[in-house]
């Protein structure tokens, strides 16, 4: 039997290691594909388009809020994501749910749990957490809207949205992507073309809806664990 090639999508090493052992014990035959922030997210499903799941933290350097699993589900669609978090919030799961994920497991969840869920996602089937019991509300439609915009943008444009997220200028953006300031003008406006927004401020007001309520209650937009 073939082995299952899986992405781990997590920025800390010790928690993808661990990962991959639960995958080992829970699946059998695992390829483990790691990414530890969403630049190498991009490369590694680029490069690994037919692997059978991605399992992805919500908080990653490079990612403002739900923006990981929007940016999948739009540029590979074929790719189950299922997410995997320490945040227990019955309506942070539905919203990640509503955005196309396959499954949200937690991160204390067990072996057992963790096999069950991706049993069913590797069957072709939607896996639910336990914790949305019909009553979470379902996304706002605003939001899936604001999805839907940012799902639009080429990998390149989707880069320097992160970037403006983050406060860096266009001079600091064109330094990191290693292309001219001119470049960046013109994605800027083709960023702006495909959000409906007029100005960067705005296209970052539009991208901090998709923030993640984080566990100890604050807003958690972009980049680190809150474990």
């Amino acid at each position: 039997m073939s082995k299952h090639q899986v992405i781990v999508a997590d920025d800390h090493p010790l928690f993808r290691e661990a990962l991959g052992l639960a995958l080992q014990k829970a699946l059998g035959g695992v390829e483990i594909i790691e990414a530890g922030n969403m630049a190498e997210l991009e490369q590694v499903s680029r490069e690994h388009e037919h692997a059978d799941l991605v399992l992805l933290d919500l908080h990653m350097p490079g990612v403002q809020g739900f923006s990981a699993l929007i940016y999948l589900r739009a540029h590979h669609p074929e790719l189950p994501v299922c997410i995997i978090s320490a945040n227990d919030s019955s309506t942070v799961m539905q919203r990640a749910m509503d955005h196309g994920a396959a499954a949200f497991i937690h991160k204390s969840a067990s072996v057992d749990e963790i096999r069950e869920a991706l049993q069913c996602v590797l069957a072709g089937d939607i896996w639910y957490p336990s914790e949305i019991d019909g009553t979470a509300v379902n996304t706002a439609n605003e939001e899936l809207d604001v999805a839907d915009r940012i799902g639009e943008l080429t990998p390149q444009q989707f880069r320097v949205l992160m970037m403006v997220a983050e406060g860096l200028l266009n001079k600091q953006i064109a330094f990191e992507l290693d292309i001219s300031e001119a470049t960046v003008k013109a994605h800027m406006t083709a960023i702006f073309r495909k959000l409906g927004v007029s100005n960067r401020t705005h296209a970052v007001l539009l991208t901090q809806r998709l923030a993640v309520e984080a566990p100890n209650g604050t807003t958690q937009g972009s980049g680190r664990h809150v474990d």
